[in-house]
Protein backbone atom coordinates (compact mmCIF):
# COMPACT_ATOMS: atom_id res chain seq x y z
CA UNK A 1 0.00 0.00 0.00
CA UNK A 2 1.32 3.81 -0.94
CA UNK A 3 2.06 5.87 2.15
CA UNK A 4 2.82 8.62 -0.30
CA UNK A 5 -0.55 10.89 -0.41
CA UNK A 6 -2.92 11.45 2.82
CA UNK A 7 -6.15 10.68 1.01
CA UNK A 8 -6.93 7.16 2.60
CA UNK A 9 -8.49 5.81 -0.29
CA UNK A 10 -4.91 6.50 -2.54
CA UNK A 11 -2.65 5.58 0.63
CA UNK A 12 -3.97 2.49 1.37
CA UNK A 13 -4.56 1.36 -2.45
CA UNK A 14 -3.61 -2.26 -2.43
CA UNK A 15 0.10 -2.94 -4.58
CA UNK A 16 -0.42 -6.92 -4.28
CA UNK A 17 -2.77 -9.69 -4.82
CA UNK A 18 -2.73 -10.26 -0.66
CA UNK A 19 -3.49 -6.98 0.10
CA UNK A 20 -7.23 -6.64 -2.16
CA UNK A 21 -10.35 -6.87 0.12
CA UNK A 22 -13.21 -9.29 -1.00
CA UNK A 23 -12.63 -10.54 -4.37
CA UNK A 24 -11.03 -13.65 -3.16
CA UNK A 25 -11.94 -16.28 -6.26
CA UNK A 26 -11.44 -13.83 -9.04
CA UNK A 27 -7.46 -13.10 -6.99
CA UNK A 28 -6.76 -17.02 -6.88
CA UNK A 29 -7.77 -17.46 -10.33
CA UNK A 30 -5.67 -14.86 -11.63
CA UNK A 31 -3.01 -15.98 -9.44
CA UNK A 32 -3.26 -19.55 -10.34
CA UNK A 33 -3.65 -18.56 -14.22
CA UNK A 34 -0.22 -16.33 -14.00
CA UNK A 35 1.75 -18.99 -11.60
CA UNK A 36 0.92 -21.74 -14.02
CA UNK A 37 2.23 -19.64 -17.01
CA UNK A 38 -1.67 -19.61 -18.45
CA UNK A 39 -2.49 -15.91 -19.10
CA UNK A 40 -5.29 -15.12 -21.37
CA UNK A 41 -4.83 -12.36 -24.12
CA UNK A 42 -7.41 -10.33 -22.66
CA UNK A 43 -8.66 -10.13 -18.91
CA UNK A 44 -12.50 -8.08 -18.82
CA UNK A 45 -13.14 -6.55 -14.79
CA UNK A 46 -16.62 -5.34 -14.57
CA UNK A 47 -18.22 -4.16 -11.54
CA UNK A 48 -19.73 -1.15 -9.39
CA UNK A 49 -17.12 1.60 -8.53
CA UNK A 50 -14.68 1.00 -5.78
CA UNK A 51 -14.59 -2.66 -5.97
CA UNK A 52 -11.08 -2.85 -7.48
CA UNK A 53 -10.73 -3.51 -11.12
CA UNK A 54 -8.15 -1.11 -11.75
CA UNK A 55 -6.26 -1.64 -8.70
CA UNK A 56 -6.01 -5.52 -10.00
CA UNK A 57 -5.23 -4.37 -13.69
CA UNK A 58 -1.82 -3.10 -12.13
CA UNK A 59 -1.48 -5.81 -9.74
CA UNK A 60 -1.30 -7.93 -12.88
CA UNK A 61 0.72 -5.58 -15.13
CA UNK A 62 3.30 -5.57 -12.01
CA UNK A 63 3.18 -9.34 -11.58
CA UNK A 64 3.52 -9.96 -15.13
CA UNK A 65 6.83 -7.59 -15.66
CA UNK A 66 7.77 -7.61 -12.26
CA UNK A 67 11.52 -9.17 -11.99
CA UNK A 68 10.84 -10.85 -9.01
CA UNK A 69 8.16 -12.98 -10.26
CA UNK A 70 4.47 -13.26 -9.11
CA UNK A 71 5.33 -14.87 -5.46
CA UNK A 72 7.32 -12.02 -4.87
CA UNK A 73 5.32 -9.22 -6.37
CA UNK A 74 7.70 -5.61 -4.82
CA UNK A 75 5.46 -4.60 -2.04
CA UNK A 76 7.76 -1.52 -0.59
CA UNK A 77 11.37 -1.86 -2.26
CA UNK A 78 10.34 -1.31 -6.11
CA UNK A 79 12.22 -3.24 -8.95
CA UNK A 80 12.65 -0.48 -11.99
CA UNK A 81 9.39 -2.21 -13.40
CA UNK A 82 7.34 -1.90 -10.36
CA UNK A 83 8.26 1.88 -9.48
CA UNK A 84 7.51 2.57 -13.12
CA UNK A 85 3.81 0.76 -13.20
CA UNK A 86 3.48 2.49 -9.79
CA UNK A 87 4.35 6.31 -11.04
CA UNK A 88 2.26 5.57 -14.39
CA UNK A 89 5.17 6.21 -16.89
CA UNK A 90 6.50 2.49 -17.92
CA UNK A 91 7.16 2.66 -21.70
CA UNK A 92 5.44 -1.11 -21.98
CA UNK A 93 2.48 -0.79 -19.63
CA UNK A 94 0.12 2.57 -21.59
CA UNK A 95 -3.17 3.19 -19.25
CA UNK A 96 -5.62 4.67 -21.30
CA UNK A 97 -8.96 6.75 -20.10
CA UNK A 98 -11.85 5.05 -22.91
CA UNK A 99 -14.08 7.82 -21.48
CA UNK A 100 -11.73 10.78 -23.01
CA UNK A 101 -10.70 8.80 -26.35
CA UNK A 102 -12.95 6.42 -27.65
CA UNK A 103 -12.40 7.18 -31.59
CA UNK A 104 -11.43 4.66 -34.28
CA UNK A 105 -8.46 6.80 -34.55
CA UNK A 106 -7.02 6.46 -31.13
CA UNK A 107 -7.44 2.49 -31.11
CA UNK A 108 -5.67 2.89 -34.46
CA UNK A 109 -2.74 4.39 -32.71
CA UNK A 110 -3.13 1.59 -30.13
CA UNK A 111 -2.80 -1.41 -32.55
CA UNK A 112 0.23 0.57 -34.49
CA UNK A 113 2.07 0.51 -31.01
CA UNK A 114 1.30 -2.73 -30.58
CA UNK A 115 3.54 -4.48 -33.41
CA UNK A 116 6.69 -3.08 -31.42
CA UNK A 117 7.93 -5.65 -28.79
CA UNK A 118 8.31 -3.96 -25.58
CA UNK A 119 11.14 -2.27 -24.63
CA UNK A 120 12.50 -3.57 -21.41
CA UNK A 121 9.79 -5.34 -19.88
CA UNK A 122 8.47 -9.33 -20.34
CA UNK A 123 5.35 -7.93 -21.63
CA UNK A 124 3.63 -5.29 -23.22
CA UNK A 125 0.23 -4.76 -21.23
CA UNK A 126 -2.69 -2.07 -22.37
CA UNK A 127 -4.60 -1.24 -19.71
CA UNK A 128 -8.70 0.60 -20.74
CA UNK A 129 -10.41 1.92 -18.12
CA UNK A 130 -14.49 2.27 -18.91
CA UNK A 131 -13.72 0.95 -22.00
CA UNK A 132 -17.75 0.53 -22.85
CA UNK A 133 -17.84 4.38 -23.48
CA UNK A 134 -15.49 3.51 -26.82
CA UNK A 135 -17.22 3.44 -30.29
CA UNK A 136 -18.98 0.52 -31.89
CA UNK A 137 -15.63 1.26 -34.63
CA UNK A 138 -13.37 1.20 -32.16
CA UNK A 139 -14.18 -2.00 -30.96
CA UNK A 140 -14.51 -3.35 -34.56
CA UNK A 141 -10.97 -2.27 -35.27
CA UNK A 142 -9.97 -3.92 -32.12
CA UNK A 143 -11.20 -7.29 -32.55
CA UNK A 144 -8.50 -8.69 -35.15
CA UNK A 145 -5.56 -7.79 -32.02
CA UNK A 146 -7.58 -8.91 -29.53
CA UNK A 147 -8.38 -12.15 -30.96
CA UNK A 148 -5.04 -13.15 -31.90
CA UNK A 149 -2.32 -10.62 -30.55
CA UNK A 150 1.76 -11.15 -30.72
CA UNK A 151 2.82 -13.21 -27.75
CA UNK A 152 4.20 -10.22 -25.38
CA UNK A 153 0.90 -8.07 -25.72
CA UNK A 154 -2.26 -8.11 -23.01
CA UNK A 155 -5.19 -6.20 -23.07
CA UNK A 156 -6.52 -5.67 -19.32
CA UNK A 157 -10.17 -3.70 -19.62
CA UNK A 158 -12.17 -2.19 -17.00
CA UNK A 159 -15.70 -1.11 -17.00
CA UNK A 160 -18.60 -0.68 -14.74
CA UNK A 161 -21.14 -1.15 -17.29
CA UNK A 162 -20.83 -4.88 -18.97
CA UNK A 163 -23.79 -4.37 -21.19
CA UNK A 164 -22.52 -1.93 -23.31
CA UNK A 165 -19.52 -4.05 -24.78
CA UNK A 166 -19.89 -5.72 -27.82
CA UNK A 167 -20.63 -9.88 -27.53
CA UNK A 168 -17.54 -10.05 -29.77
CA UNK A 169 -15.44 -8.37 -27.54
CA UNK A 170 -16.28 -9.81 -24.66
CA UNK A 171 -16.37 -13.46 -26.05
CA UNK A 172 -12.17 -12.61 -26.89
CA UNK A 173 -11.33 -12.23 -23.36
CA UNK A 174 -11.28 -13.62 -20.25
CA UNK A 175 -14.22 -11.83 -17.70
CA UNK A 176 -14.54 -11.28 -14.17
CA UNK A 177 -17.56 -9.95 -12.28
CA UNK A 178 -16.18 -8.56 -8.86
CA UNK A 179 -18.67 -8.27 -6.25
CA UNK A 180 -19.61 -5.65 -3.87
CA UNK A 181 -17.63 -6.53 -0.89
CA UNK A 182 -19.53 -8.15 2.07
CA UNK A 183 -20.90 -5.67 4.81
CA UNK A 184 -18.76 -7.63 7.46
CA UNK A 185 -15.50 -7.52 4.93
CA UNK A 186 -15.86 -4.12 4.70
CA UNK A 187 -16.61 -3.42 8.66
CA UNK A 188 -13.36 -5.15 9.36
CA UNK A 189 -10.78 -3.65 6.89
CA UNK A 190 -12.37 -0.13 7.90
CA UNK A 191 -11.81 -0.77 11.31
CA UNK A 192 -8.25 -1.76 10.91
CA UNK A 193 -7.51 1.37 8.18
CA UNK A 194 -8.97 3.31 11.82
CA UNK A 195 -6.66 1.90 14.09
CA UNK A 196 -3.57 2.65 11.29
CA UNK A 197 -4.22 5.73 11.01
CA UNK A 198 -5.15 6.46 15.38
CA UNK A 199 -8.53 7.61 14.59
CA UNK A 200 -11.20 7.88 16.87
CA UNK A 201 -14.44 5.85 15.72
CA UNK A 202 -17.52 4.06 17.23
CA UNK A 203 -18.49 0.53 15.72
CA UNK A 204 -21.87 2.20 14.88
CA UNK A 205 -20.32 4.97 13.15
CA UNK A 206 -18.41 2.54 10.85
CA UNK A 207 -21.32 0.26 10.05
CA UNK A 208 -22.79 3.53 8.89
CA UNK A 209 -19.91 3.97 6.56
CA UNK A 210 -20.38 0.88 5.32
CA UNK A 211 -23.84 1.05 4.93
CA UNK A 212 -23.70 3.69 2.64
CA UNK A 213 -20.51 2.86 0.66
CA UNK A 214 -22.90 0.19 -0.68
CA UNK A 215 -20.26 -2.55 -1.27
CA UNK A 216 -17.68 0.40 -2.93
CA UNK A 217 -13.88 -0.01 -0.74
CA UNK A 218 -13.28 3.39 -2.28
CA UNK A 219 -16.22 4.82 -0.76
CA UNK A 220 -16.07 3.47 2.85
CA UNK A 221 -12.21 4.86 2.85
CA UNK A 222 -13.54 8.45 1.51
CA UNK A 223 -16.54 8.77 4.38
CA UNK A 224 -13.99 7.15 7.00
CA UNK A 225 -11.60 9.93 6.11
CA UNK A 226 -14.12 12.69 6.09
CA UNK A 227 -15.43 11.62 9.28
CA UNK A 228 -12.17 11.13 10.98
CA UNK A 229 -10.98 14.79 9.76
CA UNK A 230 -14.14 16.39 11.00
CA UNK A 231 -13.36 15.32 14.66
CA UNK A 232 -10.69 17.41 16.17
CA UNK A 233 -8.62 17.04 19.95
CA UNK A 234 -9.50 13.12 20.08
CA UNK A 235 -13.17 13.39 19.66
CA UNK A 236 -14.81 10.04 18.63
CA UNK A 237 -16.81 9.67 16.07
CA UNK A 238 -20.05 8.74 16.72
CA UNK A 239 -23.06 7.74 15.22
CA UNK A 240 -25.11 11.10 16.00
CA UNK A 241 -22.00 12.75 14.39
CA UNK A 242 -21.91 10.51 11.22
CA UNK A 243 -25.39 11.00 10.73
CA UNK A 244 -24.79 14.83 10.54
CA UNK A 245 -21.82 14.40 8.25
CA UNK A 246 -22.58 12.40 5.95
CA UNK A 247 -26.15 13.80 5.53
CA UNK A 248 -28.31 10.39 7.11
CA UNK A 249 -30.66 10.46 9.40
CA UNK A 250 -31.81 7.90 11.63
CA UNK A 251 -34.38 5.41 10.15
CA UNK A 252 -36.32 5.42 13.20
CA UNK A 253 -37.86 9.02 12.04
CA UNK A 254 -39.23 6.58 9.32
CA UNK A 255 -40.35 3.66 11.03
CA UNK A 256 -42.13 6.31 14.15
CA UNK A 257 -43.98 8.32 11.00
CA UNK A 258 -45.11 5.02 9.27
CA UNK A 259 -46.55 4.32 12.95
CA UNK A 260 -48.45 7.47 12.85
CA UNK A 261 -49.69 7.01 9.54
CA UNK A 262 -51.15 3.52 10.82
CA UNK A 263 -52.66 5.46 13.63
CA UNK A 264 -54.45 8.25 11.68
CA UNK A 265 -52.77 10.76 13.05
CA UNK A 266 -52.54 13.49 10.16
CA UNK A 267 -51.22 16.52 13.21
CA UNK A 268 -47.99 14.38 13.85
CA UNK A 269 -47.29 12.97 10.79
CA UNK A 270 -47.32 16.54 9.21
CA UNK A 271 -45.42 17.91 12.27
CA UNK A 272 -42.50 14.86 12.06
CA UNK A 273 -42.10 15.24 8.50
CA UNK A 274 -41.12 19.02 8.68
CA UNK A 275 -38.96 17.97 11.67
CA UNK A 276 -37.07 15.60 8.95
CA UNK A 277 -36.76 18.40 6.38
CA UNK A 278 -35.79 21.15 8.22
CA UNK A 279 -33.17 19.32 9.54
CA UNK A 280 -31.70 18.81 5.77
CA UNK A 281 -33.28 16.08 4.66
CA UNK A 282 -33.88 16.04 0.59
CA UNK A 283 -37.56 15.06 -0.42
CA UNK A 284 -35.83 12.43 -2.90
CA UNK A 285 -33.68 10.60 -0.13
CA UNK A 286 -36.41 10.84 2.35
CA UNK A 287 -38.55 9.28 -0.41
CA UNK A 288 -36.16 6.49 -1.16
CA UNK A 289 -35.74 5.77 2.65
CA UNK A 290 -39.11 5.79 3.16
CA UNK A 291 -39.17 2.32 0.46
CA UNK A 292 -36.75 0.74 1.79
CA UNK A 293 -38.28 0.64 5.41
CA UNK A 294 -41.88 -0.31 3.48
CA UNK A 295 -39.77 -3.43 2.30
CA UNK A 296 -38.77 -4.38 5.43
CA UNK A 297 -42.16 -4.18 6.75
CA UNK A 298 -43.59 -5.80 3.69
CA UNK A 299 -40.30 -8.76 4.35
CA UNK A 300 -39.26 -8.71 7.92
CA UNK A 301 -40.32 -12.45 8.56
CA UNK A 302 -37.50 -13.07 5.80
CA UNK A 303 -34.83 -10.96 7.00
CA UNK A 304 -32.18 -11.35 9.87
CA UNK A 305 -30.17 -9.62 12.27
CA UNK A 306 -26.90 -10.73 11.47
CA UNK A 307 -23.01 -9.75 11.58
CA UNK A 308 -23.05 -9.28 7.94
CA UNK A 309 -26.20 -6.75 7.62
CA UNK A 310 -26.04 -3.21 9.15
CA UNK A 311 -29.37 -2.11 6.76
CA UNK A 312 -31.30 -2.77 10.39
CA UNK A 313 -29.94 -2.63 13.88
CA UNK A 314 -31.71 -4.68 16.78
CA UNK A 315 -33.88 -1.83 17.89
CA UNK A 316 -35.40 -1.02 14.31
CA UNK A 317 -35.81 -4.57 13.68
CA UNK A 318 -37.93 -5.15 16.58
CA UNK A 319 -39.95 -1.68 16.23
CA UNK A 320 -40.65 -3.09 12.24
CA UNK A 321 -41.09 -6.27 13.35
CA UNK A 322 -44.06 -5.24 15.43
CA UNK A 323 -45.72 -3.23 12.70
CA UNK A 324 -45.14 -5.26 10.24
CA UNK A 325 -47.71 -7.96 12.08
CA UNK A 326 -50.99 -5.06 12.11
CA UNK A 327 -50.57 -4.53 8.99
CA UNK A 328 -52.47 -6.05 6.08
CA UNK A 329 -49.86 -6.28 3.25
CA UNK A 330 -52.18 -4.89 0.46
CA UNK A 331 -52.01 -2.02 2.29
CA UNK A 332 -48.19 -1.95 2.16
CA UNK A 333 -48.59 -2.51 -1.88
CA UNK A 334 -50.64 0.32 -2.14
CA UNK A 335 -48.14 2.59 -0.10
CA UNK A 336 -45.35 0.97 -2.25
CA UNK A 337 -47.46 2.12 -5.51
CA UNK A 338 -48.34 5.54 -4.36
CA UNK A 339 -44.33 6.01 -2.83
CA UNK A 340 -43.03 5.33 -6.28
CA UNK A 341 -45.42 7.97 -8.08
CA UNK A 342 -44.80 10.53 -5.92
CA UNK A 343 -40.83 10.17 -6.89
CA UNK A 344 -41.70 10.98 -10.11
CA UNK A 345 -43.52 13.66 -9.17
CA UNK A 346 -41.12 15.30 -7.59
CA UNK A 347 -39.44 16.22 -11.00
CA UNK A 348 -42.39 18.07 -11.93
CA UNK A 349 -43.55 20.13 -8.67
CA UNK A 350 -41.25 22.82 -7.81
CA UNK A 351 -41.84 23.10 -3.89
CA UNK A 352 -40.82 19.41 -3.44
CA UNK A 353 -41.83 19.73 0.46
CA UNK A 354 -45.48 20.46 -0.11
CA UNK A 355 -45.68 17.83 -2.74
CA UNK A 356 -44.24 15.44 -0.05
CA UNK A 357 -47.02 16.48 2.93
CA UNK A 358 -49.78 15.89 0.36
CA UNK A 359 -48.03 12.68 -0.43
CA UNK A 360 -48.25 11.67 3.16
CA UNK A 361 -51.57 12.82 3.98
CA UNK A 362 -52.66 10.78 0.55
CA UNK A 363 -51.36 7.84 2.40
CA UNK A 364 -53.66 9.07 5.37
CA UNK A 365 -56.80 8.67 3.43
CA UNK A 366 -55.42 6.01 1.73
CA UNK A 367 -55.62 3.93 4.67
CA UNK A 368 -59.16 5.02 5.68
CA UNK A 369 -61.01 5.19 9.21
CA UNK A 370 -61.45 2.04 9.30
CA UNK A 371 -58.11 0.38 9.03
CA UNK A 372 -56.87 3.12 11.39
CA UNK A 373 -59.64 2.03 14.22
CA UNK A 374 -58.00 -1.76 13.22
CA UNK A 375 -54.71 -0.42 13.86
CA UNK A 376 -55.53 0.85 17.10
CA UNK A 377 -57.52 -2.14 18.47
CA UNK A 378 -54.61 -4.19 17.68
CA UNK A 379 -52.42 -1.86 19.03
CA UNK A 380 -54.29 -2.08 22.22
CA UNK A 381 -55.15 -5.90 22.46
CA UNK A 382 -52.09 -7.28 21.00
CA UNK A 383 -53.58 -8.89 18.15
CA UNK A 384 -52.10 -9.97 14.99
CA UNK A 385 -53.69 -9.49 11.78
CA UNK A 386 -55.55 -12.65 10.87
CA UNK A 387 -56.83 -12.59 15.21
CA UNK A 388 -58.57 -9.53 14.69
CA UNK A 389 -60.42 -10.53 11.57
CA UNK A 390 -61.55 -13.58 13.34
CA UNK A 391 -62.73 -11.61 16.12
CA UNK A 392 -64.39 -8.79 13.98
CA UNK A 393 -66.07 -11.91 12.75
CA UNK A 394 -67.18 -13.36 15.72
CA UNK A 395 -69.25 -10.20 16.64
CA UNK A 396 -71.00 -9.80 14.08
CA UNK A 397 -71.86 -13.46 13.94
CA UNK A 398 -73.32 -12.76 17.65
CA UNK A 399 -74.90 -9.13 16.38
CA UNK A 400 -77.36 -11.21 13.90
CA UNK A 401 -77.95 -14.36 16.63
CA UNK A 402 -78.86 -11.30 18.81
CA UNK A 403 -81.10 -9.57 16.27
CA UNK A 404 -83.22 -12.86 15.33
CA UNK A 405 -81.08 -13.56 12.21
CA UNK A 406 -81.43 -16.88 10.91
CA UNK A 407 -78.23 -18.45 9.23
CA UNK A 408 -80.45 -19.22 6.71
CA UNK A 409 -81.51 -16.39 5.72
CA UNK A 410 -80.95 -15.59 1.35
CA UNK A 411 -79.19 -12.28 2.35
CA UNK A 412 -76.94 -14.21 4.51
CA UNK A 413 -74.54 -16.96 3.47
CA UNK A 414 -71.71 -17.86 5.74
CA UNK A 415 -68.38 -18.07 3.79
CA UNK A 416 -65.22 -20.30 4.20
CA UNK A 417 -63.26 -18.45 6.53
CA UNK A 418 -59.17 -18.42 5.09
CA UNK A 419 -56.94 -17.45 7.54
CA UNK A 420 -54.11 -16.57 4.60
CA UNK A 421 -56.63 -14.83 2.32
CA UNK A 422 -58.04 -11.99 4.64
CA UNK A 423 -59.95 -10.42 1.15
CA UNK A 424 -62.35 -13.80 2.02
CA UNK A 425 -62.83 -12.56 5.37
CA UNK A 426 -63.08 -8.99 5.00
CA UNK A 427 -66.00 -9.74 2.15
CA UNK A 428 -67.60 -11.85 4.62
CA UNK A 429 -67.47 -9.17 7.27
CA UNK A 430 -68.62 -6.81 5.15
CA UNK A 431 -71.99 -9.03 3.69
CA UNK A 432 -72.37 -9.88 7.69
CA UNK A 433 -72.84 -6.14 8.67
CA UNK A 434 -74.58 -4.92 5.97
CA UNK A 435 -77.50 -6.53 6.80
CA UNK A 436 -78.48 -4.13 9.98
CA UNK A 437 -77.47 -1.20 7.45
CA UNK A 438 -80.38 -1.41 4.85
CA UNK A 439 -81.44 2.15 5.54
CA UNK A 440 -77.83 3.75 4.12
CA UNK A 441 -77.69 1.81 1.01
CA UNK A 442 -77.99 4.35 -2.12
CA UNK A 443 -78.64 3.82 -5.48
CA UNK A 444 -76.05 4.58 -8.31
CA UNK A 445 -77.26 5.91 -11.39
CA UNK A 446 -74.52 7.05 -13.40
CA UNK A 447 -70.49 6.63 -13.54
CA UNK A 448 -69.99 10.37 -12.34
CA UNK A 449 -72.25 9.67 -9.20
CA UNK A 450 -70.09 6.75 -8.65
CA UNK A 451 -66.71 9.12 -8.85
CA UNK A 452 -68.34 11.02 -6.49
CA UNK A 453 -69.05 8.36 -4.14
CA UNK A 454 -65.96 7.43 -4.22
CA UNK A 455 -64.36 10.80 -3.21
CA UNK A 456 -67.06 10.81 -0.40
CA UNK A 457 -66.15 7.53 0.92
CA UNK A 458 -62.71 8.60 0.61
CA UNK A 459 -61.70 5.34 -2.03
CA UNK A 460 -59.42 7.30 -3.61
CA UNK A 461 -57.80 4.43 -5.68
CA UNK A 462 -60.63 3.70 -7.05
CA UNK A 463 -61.45 7.12 -8.01
CA UNK A 464 -58.10 7.37 -9.48
CA UNK A 465 -58.97 4.22 -11.28
CA UNK A 466 -62.21 5.15 -13.10
CA UNK A 467 -61.45 8.61 -13.32
CA UNK A 468 -57.66 7.61 -15.64
CA UNK A 469 -58.12 3.94 -16.60
CA UNK A 470 -62.06 3.08 -17.24
CA UNK A 471 -63.80 4.08 -20.90
CA UNK A 472 -67.30 3.56 -20.16
CA UNK A 473 -69.41 1.90 -22.72
CA UNK A 474 -72.35 1.92 -20.74
CA UNK A 475 -74.25 2.23 -17.19
CA UNK A 476 -77.25 0.45 -16.09
CA UNK A 477 -78.48 -0.45 -12.85
CA UNK A 478 -76.09 -3.14 -11.57
CA UNK A 479 -74.67 -3.47 -14.54
CA UNK A 480 -71.54 -1.81 -15.93
CA UNK A 481 -69.72 -2.40 -19.42
CA UNK A 482 -66.50 -1.10 -19.64
CA UNK A 483 -63.09 -1.17 -21.82
CA UNK A 484 -59.67 0.06 -20.35
CA UNK A 485 -56.23 0.57 -20.92
CA UNK A 486 -52.93 -1.17 -19.96
CA UNK A 487 -52.56 0.88 -16.59
CA UNK A 488 -55.60 -0.59 -15.09
CA UNK A 489 -55.27 -2.48 -11.62
CA UNK A 490 -55.42 -6.41 -12.01
CA UNK A 491 -58.04 -6.00 -8.63
CA UNK A 492 -59.97 -3.66 -10.09
CA UNK A 493 -63.19 -5.29 -10.98
CA UNK A 494 -62.77 -7.49 -7.19
CA UNK A 495 -62.58 -4.17 -5.65
CA UNK A 496 -65.59 -2.21 -7.11
CA UNK A 497 -67.73 -5.23 -6.97
CA UNK A 498 -66.94 -5.61 -3.64
CA UNK A 499 -67.37 -1.74 -2.76
CA UNK A 500 -70.30 -1.91 -4.73
CA UNK A 501 -72.47 -4.18 -2.87
CA UNK A 502 -71.31 -2.64 -0.03
CA UNK A 503 -72.91 0.27 -0.46
CA UNK A 504 -76.08 -0.34 -2.09
CA UNK A 505 -76.99 -3.91 -0.87
CA UNK A 506 -76.83 -5.37 -4.80
CA UNK A 507 -74.60 -7.03 -7.09
CA UNK A 508 -72.90 -5.70 -9.52
CA UNK A 509 -72.02 -7.70 -12.82
CA UNK A 510 -69.08 -5.34 -14.62
CA UNK A 511 -67.97 -6.68 -18.20
CA UNK A 512 -65.59 -5.94 -20.34
CA UNK A 513 -66.35 -4.98 -23.89
CA UNK A 514 -64.76 -5.23 -27.49
CA UNK A 515 -65.89 -1.94 -28.40
CA UNK A 516 -63.47 1.42 -27.75
CA UNK A 517 -66.07 2.65 -25.22
CA UNK A 518 -66.56 7.00 -24.29
CA UNK A 519 -62.88 9.05 -23.32
CA UNK A 520 -61.52 8.58 -19.50
CA UNK A 521 -62.90 11.47 -17.58
CA UNK A 522 -59.62 12.31 -17.74
CA UNK A 523 -59.02 12.73 -21.48
CA UNK A 524 -62.50 14.85 -21.30
CA UNK A 525 -61.33 17.60 -19.19
CA UNK A 526 -58.27 17.67 -21.24
CA UNK A 527 -60.15 18.46 -24.67
CA UNK A 528 -62.83 20.66 -22.62
CA UNK A 529 -59.53 22.20 -21.26
CA UNK A 530 -58.07 22.30 -25.09
CA UNK A 531 -61.07 23.53 -26.40
CA UNK A 532 -61.25 26.72 -23.95
CA UNK A 533 -57.41 27.51 -24.55
CA UNK A 534 -58.07 27.19 -28.06
CA UNK A 535 -61.56 29.71 -28.10
CA UNK A 536 -59.17 31.88 -25.92
CA UNK A 537 -56.36 31.82 -28.60
CA UNK A 538 -58.70 33.14 -31.35
CA UNK A 539 -60.04 36.28 -29.57
CA UNK A 540 -58.73 39.35 -30.15
CA UNK A 541 -57.22 40.15 -27.37
CA UNK A 542 -55.12 37.45 -26.92
CA UNK A 543 -53.81 37.37 -30.80
CA UNK A 544 -53.30 41.63 -30.06
CA UNK A 545 -50.83 40.46 -27.16
CA UNK A 546 -49.35 37.57 -29.27
CA UNK A 547 -48.68 40.00 -32.02
CA UNK A 548 -46.71 42.24 -29.27
CA UNK A 549 -45.11 39.56 -27.17
CA UNK A 550 -44.47 37.07 -29.51
CA UNK A 551 -43.25 34.32 -27.36
CA UNK A 552 -46.29 34.48 -25.07
CA UNK A 553 -48.04 30.95 -23.62
CA UNK A 554 -51.14 30.24 -22.08
CA UNK A 555 -51.06 28.56 -19.35
CA UNK A 556 -54.25 28.95 -17.02
CA UNK A 557 -58.03 30.25 -17.58
CA UNK A 558 -59.61 31.65 -14.34
CA UNK A 559 -63.45 32.18 -15.08
CA UNK A 560 -64.51 35.12 -13.37
CA UNK A 561 -67.42 34.46 -11.09
CA UNK A 562 -70.80 37.18 -11.86
CA UNK A 563 -71.65 38.37 -8.41
CA UNK A 564 -74.88 40.35 -9.72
Amino acid sequence: MTKKSTALAIKYRPQIFNEIVGQDIAVETIYNSIKSNKIPNAYLFTGIRGTGKTTLARIIAKSLNCVNGVDKICKDNYCEHCDSIFNSNHLDVLEMDAASKTGVDDIRDLIEFSRYPPNSAKFKIFIIDEVHMLSKQAFNALLKTLEEPPEYLKFIFCTTEIKKIPVTVISRTQRFDLLRVKSETLFDFIKEIKNKENGKASDEAIKLIVKISEGSVRDALSLLDRGLISCSNGEELNLQKAQKIFGYFDKNFIIELMEKIFEGNEQSVIEMYRSIYNAGVEPKVFLNDFLEVLYYVKNISSIKVEGNYFSLNNEEFSKIEKISKKINPEILLLFWQFSIKALDELNIVSNQELSLEMFLIRLLYLKGKNDKKEYNEIEKNNLSQNELLTKKQDREIENIANNKQSFEDPNFKKKTISQIKNFSQKEYIEDSSNINKIQNFININSLDELIEICNNKKEIKLKYELENNVKLVSFESTKIEISFNENLDRDFVKNLSSKLFEWTNKRWVITFSKKEGNPTVKQVAELSEKKIYDEIKQTKIYKKIESTFPDVELINVIKEENNK
